[in-house]
């Protein structure tokens, strides 16, 4: 359920950050409003499996260099990995386009924060943390 709900609130901020940022867009598979809102949940789906596989792969590789640069390096992973997932958009034709990878870092940047802003927001809706089996 969790799992879901982040999927849904990485949605949104990819939906937040493809209205204000002129290089990142939505490319939906039909013309209809929810062909959007359905490419949008399947990016953010996408975004969460590559962060949550090669993500966690790429960290454990770039460990001395967090420590080196102080964690900035996780800002080029984001954007690497944002890139990972236009490259996945853009071989099945509709998805997530972004420009550059330059754009991809500022659009990860924001994709992060806003991602972080409305977990906090809902955060008294849906509970502040998982019940635990004892």
């Amino acid at each position: 359920m969790r799992f879901l709900l982040r999927v849904v609130f990485t949605a949104v901020a990819i939906w937040l950050v493809t209205l204000f940022l002129p290089g990142i867009q939505i490319l939906p598979f039909g013309p209809a409003w929810w062909h959007v809102a359905v490419t949008t949940l399947g990016v953010a789906l996408v975004f969460a499996l590559v962060n949550a596989t090669l993500g966690n792969l790429i960290r454990i590789v770039a460990f001395p260099l967090y420590i080196l640069t102080l964690g900035i390096v996780a800002l080029f992973v984001n954007a690497f990995l944002l890139m990972i997932v236009h490259w996945i958009s853009q071989s099945v034709g509709f998805g997530i386009r972004v420009e550059s990878f330059w754009l991809g870092m500022l659009a990860a940047v924001c994709i992060g924060f806003l991602t972080w802003l409305i977990t906090i927001v809902t955060r008294p809706i849906f509970g502040k943390e998982r019940p635990r089996e004892r």
